[in-house]
């Protein structure tokens, strides 16, 4: 695993290091007090990637109270490369139990304490937090991220971020009032694609994996209820006949391999026919090609398509369209017929094999069965396009927004946490740095430590300023500024809605009789609530949980741009997202929207778009020409990103222009 690691060049070891005597390297590189570790009660979030190697680096270093909380994770065999503390055997466990064992059987005389919970379960509020002398997050996803970093600002207790991606890394510390909170700087805004450009005119293999994940295979197998793109194209279609049907749904007298073949047909054949017949859309583009499946697997073919027999497995995770077939290795690159069949076999096993889950099913880079009929549905339409095919590992990577990891960068992680949080222990706040491992060295170093910055003035999480709302009031609905806004933005995960003194919106553990008011409330246009919202209204929101308060003022607006504002609300004061190189020419208003008129996906094609680099854009790099010419390689990514542990990036934007060199 780690031969392809240039780990040689961070400490300028002679050979490739374990990752024990790796991340022990790091840590042991700052001198402590025993007492300042032994007497120290730490909590990890996370047992991943980067949380093995914290764990088993924290108990060699001799902390002697160590407490992990995992969110509901349980070990899966992709975690094997990497997360070194679990085994074959464990697949299927708690990653908080098994890790726990795994480290008291060499450091049997400590105490770790396991919880196996969601973060933000009740009992992990603020009073649980304060018990602790230091948090050290190892997480995998922004909203965790935010919510641990309101409960240590509130619990006033130190924390410590890390994150890696690949090659990259990242180590941050957070102090309340002395340095800027997770939340001072700009997150991510993932790579947002029009729906038409989805639906219709996709370029790009990405697309047609947005299109397989989130269109075909949600309307095939997951919520009917839910809005989806594809319904449009589907009522087009029952619009021509005289009998209106959803072509998605299947007659109960139709057999699997005729439905398989209808819905073949329909998305790869008559849709594409459809798309052609605007002969505006394709002045200037490749024509796509329709793609029916007696052109490709003649019937007879398909009948013999596959042996169920040949799956049995218990698990249901396991039963797999290519062990069917016959076809063993992920990194073939299959043909048009060899897609179109795994499709096919792909839709029969979930309508036999997994019948019960239909409806029910979201796509999981974790389930066998939904990766390979994502691979084969994104090829098929990739091949109408004229765009290239991709392996079914390649695939795998893109639709579960992968950056592969690379288990020794977690353990150079590691061991800079826990320097960091032997910094925090001693309270030596001089010494506190954020530190970037980068990917290509300079003087022989991949790391570039920073000093901290103080909090952000403007930040609404750790130094409570004032939103601004614009919204037209006689139209939007309290629900709207809820989920649109106190949720999808603010983070927020039982808000609590007031305007002046009256309470318009509580979630969580509510009186039976309140219930209904606010359900009602949620429904009623802002300017007739009870309390009615209009222009010059300042809402006040909390979160009782997460201990957080903000106030957003309410601008009335009457009109709003379609394109560049599609919620139809503008929230202006807050770390905004930062929009990547592509869609700024998309969106230049100064609030940002979440819309259903856009699909996300993380693009993980470019290598050029995956870099690191903090927000420090205060301070010049010294006349040092060796660090100028690092600075000017790192340069050369077109986007740079701040990374997460494993498979999600949080982008700030920047460059190394802001970074002041300092060695460990």
């Amino acid at each position: 695993m780690f031969f392809y690691f240039k780990v040689s060049t961070i400490l300028l070891l002679p050979r490739l290091p374990t990752s024990t005597q790796l991340s022990l390297s790091m840590a042991s590189s700052s001198f402590h007090s025993t007492a300042d570790i032994k007497g120290a009660k730490v909590l990890m979030v996370g047992a991943g990637g980067i949380g093995c190697e914290l764990l088993k680096t924290l108990a060699l270093s001799g902390f002697c109270d160590i407490h992990i909380l995992i969110d509901m994770d349980t070990i899966e065999v992709s975690n094997l490369n990497r997360q070194f503390l679990f085994r074959q055997s464990h697949v299927g466990q708690s990653k908080a139990k098994v890790a726990r064992d795994a480290v008291l059987k060499f450091r049997p005389d400590i105490s770790i304490t396991a919880y196996h919970a969601n973060v933000k379960d009740p009992d992990f509020n603020v009073d649980f937090f304060k018990q602790f002398n230091v948090v050290l997050n190892g997480l995998d996803n922004l909203d965790a991220r935010r919510h641990v970093n309101r409960l240590c600002l509130a619990a006033d207790v130190p924390l410590v971020e890390s994150g890696t991606t690949g090659f990259l890394g990242q180590v941050t510390v957070h102090v309340k009032g002395k340095t800027e909170c997770y939340e001072c700087q700009p997150k991510p805004a993932p790579k947002t694609y029009p729906v038409c450009t989805i639906t219709s005119t996709p370029s790009k293999f990405v697309h047609c994996i947005v299109w397989a994940k989130d269109l075909l295979f949600a309307k095939l197998l997951g919520d009917k209820n839910q809005e989806n793109d594809l319904n449009v194209r589907s009522s087009d279609a029952a619009s021509s006949s005289k009998n209106v049907e959803d072509v998605f749904e299947r007659r109960k007298d139709e057999g699997i391999e005729q439905y398989g073949r209808k819905i073949f047909d329909h998305v790869f054949g008559y849709n594409i026919e459809l798309a052609l017949s605007n002969e505006e859309t394709w002045k200037n583009r490749n024509r796509p090609k329709p793609i029916y499946s007696k052109d490709v697997l003649p019937e007879e073919l398909a009948l013999r398509n596959g042996n169920m027999d040949n799956n049995h497995a218990s698990d249901e995770l396991s039963v797999s369209a290519m062990a069917s077939l016959g076809m063993k290795n992920p990194q073939d690159i299959w043909s048009v017929k060899e897609n179109s069949r795994i499709f096919l076999e792909a839709l029969k096993l979930f309508f036999t094999k997994r019948e019960k889950e239909i409806g029910n099913l979201s796509f999981d880079k974790d389930d066998q069965l939904a990766v390979e009929f994502v691979t084969a549905a994104a090829n098929i339409r990739a091949a109408s396009f004229g765009i290239p095919l991709h392996n079914l590992f390649e695939a795998k990577g893109i639709a579960g927004n992968i950056v592969h990891a690379v288990a020794t960068t977690n353990a150079a992680i590691a061991g800079l946490i826990v320097i960091e949080a032997i910094k925090v222990l001693r309270n030596d706040i001089k010494s506190y740095r954020m530190t970037y491992c980068l990917e290509h060295p300079s003087r022989n170093m991949l790391l570039m430590p920073v000093e901290p910055f103080e909090p952000n003035k403007s930040c609404y999480v750790c130094s409570e300023t004032p939103l601004s709302l614009e919204i037209n009031t006689n139209r939007s609905k309290l629900k709207d500024i809820v989920e649109k806004i106190v949720k999808a933005k603010l983070g927020m995960s039982l808000p609590l809605i007031m305007n002046a003194s009256s309470l318009l919106y509580e979630a969580g553990d509510v009186e039976d009789d309140m219930i209904a008011i606010y359900e009602a409330n949620l429904e009623k246009v802002l300017a007739e609530l009870p309390s009615p919202v209009t222009g010059g209204t300042m809402l006040t929101v909390e979160d009782y949980q997460q201990e957080l308060k903000c106030n957003i003022n309410i601008k009335h607006r009457e009109e709003f741009d379609d394109e560049k504002e599609p919620d139809g609300m503008v929230l202006l004061g807050w770390t905004q997202p930062v929009p990547t190189a592509e869609n700024k020419n998309k969106s230049d208003s100064n609030g940002a929207s979440t819309s259903d008129a856009t699909m996300a996906a993380a693009e993980s094609e470019k290598d050029d778009e995956i870099g690191i680099v903090s927000p420090l854009k205060k301070r010049k790099l010294p006349v040092d020409s060796d660090i100028s010419k690092a600075a000017a390689e790192t340069k050369n990514h077109k986007q740079l990103q701040v990374i997460d542990d494993e498979d999600d990036l949080v982008v700030l934007e920047g460059n190394l222009d802001g970074f002041k060199k300092r060695r460990l």
